[in-house]
């Protein structure tokens, strides 16, 4: 054990995903077709790949991380529970093939509840959904949570050909208004964001993540998303903090000066309307978070700006993190005397059971009820 002295909850961890395990689960004739090309998810992005660039599990020749150095990972650092997202699975919007995104999403569904769900109950799951065929989108996501007791589901960034609060989706939300559900934006892709031809990755993957988190926040809020739906609680995941603020100051001086005309009850915010204080709102109801990396240095800046209930604990294992910096970025939070010892919790553990709220165990159950 690390010995941090803290309760953790892990709201962003990731799968590294077993083409051959997940293939095993989809249905012919897909199957066959995918194991010749050995592949199922499209590239993420042309971003990626095609540098010398290294991480540091890369750099440190670290094996590929599957349940059993998971499991050593949450033992090692101390965490209760994690929430997992995919890896290659980010780039799911990327699949033009309507029928093919149906299989895809629900080999993965099915591998990610057999592999991971029925191992260990500390692993939980975001399922992906085939937002390409809305109709069907929605009865993944139903089946995902009714059958294999997943949070919810996991929106791309990017890749989608319309941005997350257009109305050809709005049935995804009704889905997850109706289950009591959470979803979650997840970045990773970078392209098509003005970074295309950057010849260094480091900037790319600095600015990739949280644009298309802004750009989909934004639109999920004048689409009216929250107002149409008011079960509806979404997560913007691996962007960090900064995006937060940076649409706070820029929506607020432009809703000002910038007035369009939208029919009554069509869209939302109202011109008469603040968006600033309609975020705070969403984040004072419990309906608006974003994941953090302990280390961000406008974190101190942003719990005064908006409070310490957005704010989810995100470990990235086992992407560019390892359990050595975990456990050293969780011990300067601990050790910071700009965040409350209020602040630390809520973030460590406290948003994520409230935005994910997972199912109590039966004896949990029990003494619950009992008082």
């Amino acid at each position: 054990m690390s010995g941090l002295n803290t309760r953790i909850i892990d709201g962003d961890g990731h799968i590294l995903e077993d083409n051959p395990g997940i293939l095993e689960h989809m249905e012919q004739p897909y199957r066959d077709i995918a194991a010749k090309k050995g592949i199922i998810f499209p590239p993420i992005d042309h971003l990626h790949d095609g540098r010398a660039v290294e991480t540091p599990p890369l750099r440190d020749g670290r094996e590929k991380v599957g349940p059993d150095g998971w499991l050593q990972f949450l033992e090692d650092v101390g965490i209760d529970w994690t929430v997992m997202y995919p890896t290659q699975g980010l780039g799911y919007g990327k699949i033009v093939s309507l029928d093919y995104a149906v299989a895809a999403c629900k080999a993965y569904n099915d591998w990610t509840y057999h592999t991971y769900l029925q191992r260990d109950p500390r692993f939980n799951a975001m399922g992906l959904i085939p937002m390409q065929d809305t109709e069907e989108a929605v009865k993944e996501l139903r089946r995902i949570v009714t059958e294999q007791g997943m949070m919810g589901a996991m929106m791309p960034s990017n890749g989608l050909p319309l941005p997350l609060g257009a109305k050809v989706y709005w049935p995804i939300y009704e889905e997850a208004d109706r289950l009591g559900c959470c979803l979650a934006v997840h970045g990773g892709c970078h392209d098509r964001f003005g970074l295309d031809h950057m010849n260094m990755y480091t900037p790319v993957h600095a600015l990739g993540h949280p644009w298309g988190i802004t750009l989909n926040c934004a639109n999920i809020l004048y689409n009216g998303i929250f107002d149409r739906f008011p079960n509806v609680r979404i997560a913007f995941l691996e962007g960090g903090v900064a995006w937060l603020l940076l649409l706070l100051e820029r929506l607020h001086a432009s809703h000002e000066t910038h007035f369009q005309y939208v029919p009554d009850g069509e869209f939302s915010i109202g011109e008469e309307d603040d968006p600033a204080k309609i975020i705070k709102k969403l984040i004072e109801e419990d309906r608006f978070y974003l994941g953090i990396e302990t280390e961000e240095l406008t974190l101190p800046f942003a719990i005064k700006t908006v409070g310490h209930r957005p704010f989810l604990y995100s470990s990235d294992f086992p992407h560019e993190v390892t359990t050595k910096s975990c456990i050293h970025d969780i011990g300067e939070l601990m050790e910071s005397d700009e965040i409350t010892a209020d602040d630390k919790a809520a973030m460590l553990y406290r948003n994520a059971e409230r935005f994910y709220k997972p199912e109590p165990e039966p004896a949990e159950a029990a003494v619950a009820a009992k008082a």
